[in-house]
């Protein structure tokens, strides 16, 4: 029988896996230079840190998470997102107690049950960076100014970035009941909302706002807006956050609807989406979670991250192309099969890039092969190379080629290559 891959989850061959490459060493390089260092979290959590941390009337862990009950009855689930787990090892290795501060970023895979679609899988990748232990509007424009870097970096078709406050546990719960009362009224009326925009109204009346469905937003236009109920500090903190961007000179779109879909989110809130990938336009998004480290039974820490989906920078993307070889051995004789393989790894060994054939065929199909591979150079060794000890090597741009010693093979290709 025939075993094909799960629906949803994707096989990354070269040049899609080269494109993923490049971006996760772009950010490494971007996120390494502002202070942040690699974390690497288990991929399976107990479940009931996503249950505590995300928010139990979420989509993401009433609909979409992959769990599991052992046989001795503990309740395991891969992870849907990284931040809940950043925490719980935050937490657990005592973070805290060494620095004031606190980087972090990861890089890996992430799991949701849901209806796979362009940009979305079920198994889908993500870089996450998390910056713990300050409450300053500083923090929150630093951490946006290292993202919009990094996308900027990656080329990518013009982006928006789109910005609100999400109040603190002062002054959301005067919100959040201003705008329940709204939405029940117009639930009282027979509007129409959605199923699921229904039961939030009474459940999580803000992620009503996050509802994609045209007959919900149309629903919300005389909503109330969060920025008429903020309290001074939150208020201040947003304007804060808002001016530190102005002056770098990255723009951004006020928007009272912009929630995000997870529960411990506060104060800032931001997005950044694109026009050129259809319905799911977020490419990246996060915000600050204050009480999030002190919710999951660590001491009061407050915090600011975001997240990267790969699969939705890499739409965005040409596909990266591979770092050409620089040589393709072709050994044309069991002789030259023992001679060139100890000259590619001479080779390799002084840090070139190069294959060789391993089996004996026509030249007319090795160099077939060189051709394939992309090499800059073909190395060719036959009888009369083997007895004089040297190398034939053939330009695959121009055809120009030279019979050298082989001793002499890696300066030549030094030489060359420098000129390309």
């Amino acid at each position: 029988m025939k075993i094909h891959r799960i629906k949803g989850f994707a096989d990354l061959f070269s040049p899609e896996s080269d494109t993923f490459t490049y971006i996760e060493n772009l950010a490494r390089t971007v996120f390494s230079a502002c202070g942040f260092t690699e974390l690497r979290t288990p991929v399976m959590e107990e479940t009931a840190l996503f249950r505590r941390g995300i928010g139990e009337e979420t989509d993401v862990v009433n609909k979409e998470m992959y769990s599991l009950t052992t046989e001795g009855g503990h309740n395991y689930s891969l992870r849907p997102e990284a931040t809940a787990g950043v925490m719980r090892a935050y937490i657990e290795n005592s973070l805290y107690a060494k620095s004031p501060i606190s980087r972090l970023f990861t890089i890996g895979p992430m799991f949701r049950h849901e209806r796979p679609q362009k940009g979305r899988l079920r198994q889908f990748h993500q870089l996450n960076c998390e910056c713990l232990g300050s409450d300053s509007p500083v923090t929150d424009a630093d951490v946006i100014c290292m993202l919009m870097r990094f996308l900027t970096k990656l080329k990518l078709p013009p982006l928006e970035l789109h910005l609100n406050s999400l109040g603190c546990h002062s002054c959301r719960p005067v919100f959040k009941e201003a705008l329940r009362e709204y939405l029940e009224g117009k639930l009282r009326n027979n509007s129409g909302f959605c199923a699921d925009c229904e039961r939030r109204i009474s459940t999580n009346p803000l992620r009503v706002l996050d509802c994609k469905h045209e007959r919900c937003q149309a629903l919300l236009q005389d909503a109330p807006r969060i920025k008429n109920y903020l309290c001074p500090e939150c208020r201040d903190h947003f304007l804060r956050v808002c001016s530190l961007l102005e002056h770098e000179r990255i723009s951004f779109i006020l928007d009272d609807f912009l929630v995000r879909g997870l529960d411990y989110y506060c104060r800032t809130t931001f997005e950044v989406r694109s026009g050129d990938i259809g319905s799911q336009s977020a490419v990246a998004g996060g915000g600050r979670y204050d009480a999030l480290v002190e919710q999951l039974g660590g001491p009061k820490t407050p915090g600011i991250g975001f997240a990267c989906g790969m699969e939705r920078l890499a739409l965005l993307m040409p596909n990266v192309e591979r770092r050409k070889s620089d040589f393709y051995l072709l050994a044309m004789d069991e002789q030259a099969l023992i001679v060139g393989f100890s000259l590619l790894q001479d080779l390799r060994n002084h840090g070139f890039s190069g294959e060789m054939n391993f089996q004996i065929q026509s030249f007319k199909s090795l160099m077939r092969q060189a051709d394939k591979s992309g090499a800059l150079y073909s190395l060719i060794l036959g009888s009369s190379e083997v007895e004089q000890r040297s190398v034939t090597i053939k330009n695959m741009r121009d055809g120009s080629q030279v019979t050298i010693s082989q001793d002499s093979a890696g300066a030549f290709l030094k030489t060359g290559l420098s000129n390309e």
